[in-house]
């Protein structure tokens, strides 16, 4: 990779397009106001209706030096076994939650996450992590 080359741009580009739309359209479909576990059952539906391959509630185990901690983390959705998905339903996202879908990449030993907030009013608020 090149010094100037952004990262977001080369780590599964059109995976990341898809689960995008998919979040798109269970947000202009339902809009905000329900809770999060609304959220992910409609998004788990709107991902299989597209062919997208995922696994929910995908988890993670933490370890230390080789050492499994008792400890894990679960996030919402492991999309084509690459990119993690995680969802909201707040008033708006904040460096806590960015946090935390970057300590699941960790954990994961994946490179991309999806953050997704259906509580935004006027559209889906969404960042993708690339570390």
């Amino acid at each position: 990779m090149h010094e100037f080359e952004d990262p977001e741009k080369i780590y599964f580009p059109a995976e990341t397009y898809q689960v995008v739309g998919a979040a798109m359209e269970v947000y202009y479909k339902l809009g905000p106001g329900f809770l999060e576990g609304v959220y992910q059952k409609a998004l788990s539906i709107e991902l299989g209706m597209r062919g997208v391959p995922f696994r929910e509630q995908a988890r993670f185990q933490i370890e230390y030096k080789g050492y499994p901690l008792d400890r894990e983390y679960v996030a919402d959705f492991l999309c084509f076994e690459e990119v993690i998905v995680e969802i909201k339903a707040v008033n708006s996202l904040s460096p806590i939650d960015w946090a935390q879908v970057i300590n699941y990449l960790k954990v994961s030993h994946k490179r991309v996450g999806l953050l997704f907030n259906f509580g935004s009013h006027g559209r889906l608020e969404w960042k993708k992590l690339v570390i």
